[in-house]
């Protein structure tokens, strides 16, 4: 098997120039066949540049992941993701492609998965996390304020002072929420559990009663505290190193070529870039 550069010592196939210019995109590469190699499973990337932009889940996410996905060789694989959240009708798309493809899937979160994002990660069996790793809850907002608080003013504190279209607004949009949740644990992470127990889980993460802010760490202890199926790395592990340096490269690299999004294999980069601004007259 021939080594790739710049491990091997032929130079690369590429011309040079384009090899440069795609130099970063090269070198995730080689670590991802490192991860594959010390997991024996495929490795897809769902990467968002959570700091530095406003990207988040939403409708043209499911054709780069498709892309990934029909690239597959094996039903053995893990989905790294980094994202804020986002779009819940979006969310469902992503869920329905992974379950479709009938996958042995784990889910990476090698920072965060927030919001929808945490949603996301209950499409695997367990979900890899480390030391820097967090989900959140996945409570929805409506009307800029949390669908959970509409809902118990209208129905508890002061059903006079809510207009009747936002509370059953809140309500489908909570229950769309708490709906997708519970079909992907009871059917895949959770099957088997208690339903009940399933239920006391979600009505933690999709309220305010349990974690009041939106933007709460749940950390790999937490997150297996109330019920889920977690792989918790420690710093000193080979993966998690790896995995944070991978992180660290898609991070870096979205910084330096202005990429909203990376969708990536071994074999497919797909970079989503900003929609071009219009010319001020």
């Amino acid at each position: 098997m021939t080594v790739p550069f710049p491990r091997g010592t032929d130079a690369p196939a590429q011309s040079p120039l384009f090899w440069v210019n795609n130099k970063d995109r090269y070198l995730r590469q080689l670590l991802i066949r490192d991860i594959q190699a010390e997991t024996n499973r495929e490795l897809i990337v769902y990467f968002t540049d959570c700091d530095r932009s406003n990207a988040e889940i939403d409708n043209s996410d499911d054709n780069y992941l498709s892309e990934l996905l029909t690239a597959t060789g094996t039903r053995n694989v893990d989905l790294l993701i980094e994202t804020n959240g986002g779009q819940t009708d979006a969310t469902e798309k992503l869920c329905s492609l992974l379950r479709n493809a009938n996958l042995d899937l784990r889910v990476i979160v090698p920072r965060r998965a927030k919001s929808n994002g945490t949603v996301l990660a209950f499409c695997g069996k367990s979900i890899v996390m480390g030391p820097e790793s967090e989900l959140g809850p996945i409570d929805p907002s409506v009307f800029g304020v949390p669908a959970d608080y509409i809902v118990k003013i209208a129905t508890v504190t002061n059903p006079a002072a809510v207009d009747p279209v936002k509370y059953h607004y809140a309500m489908s949009v909570l229950k769309q929420t708490k709906d997708l949740a519970k079909s992907l644990l009871s059917t895949g992470m959770l099957k088997g559990i208690d339903e009940a127990d399933i239920d006391v889980l979600i009505d933690k993460l999709a309220g305010r009663d349990h974690y009041p802010s939106h933007g709460t760490v749940i950390d790999s202890s937490e997150a297996a505290t109330i019920g889920l199926k977690i792989e918790a790395l420690g710093s000193d592990s080979s993966l998690w190193q790896k995995l944070r340096l991978l992180r660290t490269m898609y991070a870096y690299d979205c910084q330096q070529r202005g990429h909203l999004k990376l969708f990536e294999s071994e074999k497919i980069t797909s970079p989503v870039m900003p929609l071009p601004q219009p010319a001020k007259p």
